[in-house]
């Protein structure tokens, strides 16, 4: 009997022996990389904010780890207002790695779907710039809030109404590394105060809300501030080319818009392009 049991014995130390051994042969596992798995992650948040005595509510993109540093890119909605349209252009570039957000211009995150009242929203945009200018300096303030937005990298794009917005910033604002207007207006009687903003414009070549005229203005006006800019003209493209809804839009109230595939997918690698370079 106690002889089986030392054999017993015996064996149990060899099977849990050559367990152990076997165990510490198999390659180290990696565990699951939660940063892997982070990275595939966009989030999405609105933020809401008070500036001379108004309320703003924005939309901020980011993909990945919020603890690691992202160039910034803010994006200038159509007269329509910080829409789906806006926060889609916002998503697409926090999917490329940048930290971007969706600015309301409006105030209490406006959302209009006719041009009149587009148009009322607008118009004191252009005729008191500085609203503009109050707009944008709320929303860069709230890039402090996070940490993972690096405003020492950062880019102003605009479309349409947003366009011009975005080229005002960089006449006023020497801080931006670039602004990016699409089928934005060009002449809004601010000046440029520095020359050192990187410009692209993206404009669609049969476009009726911008003449010829105003083209030769804007340059005429880059030129002689030294503004190192890069202007596009796409053949048949008309007023809104980015915007897949613009044709349905310009049917419903007879306005000059139309979507234009071959334009959009064009002017947003052009976008890629220049960001890569002014980031570098």
């Amino acid at each position: 009997m106690k002889s089986s049991k030392n054999i017993l014995f015996v064996l149990l130390v060899g099977l849990l022996f050559f367990s152990c051994e076997k165990k510490e042969n198999v390659p180290n596992e990696k565990p699951a990389q939660s940063v892997a798995v982070n990275d595939s992650i966009l989030t999405e948040k609105e933020i809401s904010y008070d500036s001379n005595g108004k309320n703003f509510k924005s939309f901020v993109f980011f993909k990945g780890d919020s603890t690691v540093s992202k160039p910034v890119v803010l994006v200038v909605p159509e007269w329509w207002g910080v829409n789906d349209y806006a926060k889609t252009r916002a998503k697409q570039l926090a999917e490329e790695g940048y930290f971007a957000m969706a600015v309301d211009f409006y105030g209490d995150g406006k959302v209009v779907d006719n041009p009149e009242d587009a148009q009322k929203l607008a118009t004191p945009f252009y005729e008191n710039p500085a609203l503009a200018k109050q707009a944008y300096d709320a929303a860069k303030s709230e890039l402090s809030n996070f940490s993972n937005a690096d405003t020492s990298k950062m880019a102003i794009i605009g479309y349409c109404f947003g366009g011009a917005q975005a080229l005002n910033m960089a006449r006023q604002d020497a801080s931006l590394k670039g602004a990016v207007s699409f089928h934005g207006n060009l002449l809004t009687g601010v000046k440029p105060n520095n020359n050192s903003v990187k410009l692209l414009v993206l404009n669609g070549e049969a476009d009726s809300f911008v003449s010829a005229e105003e083209i030769a203005g804007f340059k005429a006006e880059m030129d002689s501030a030294k503004v190192d800019y890069k202007f596009i003209n796409y053949p048949g493209a008309v007023h809104a080319f980015t915007n897949p809804d613009a044709t349905e839009i310009g049917k419903k109230f007879n306005l000059q818009i139309a979507y234009d595939k071959d334009a959009d997918e064009k002017s947003w690698k052009e976008l890629q392009d220049f960001l890569t370079v002014i980031f570098m």
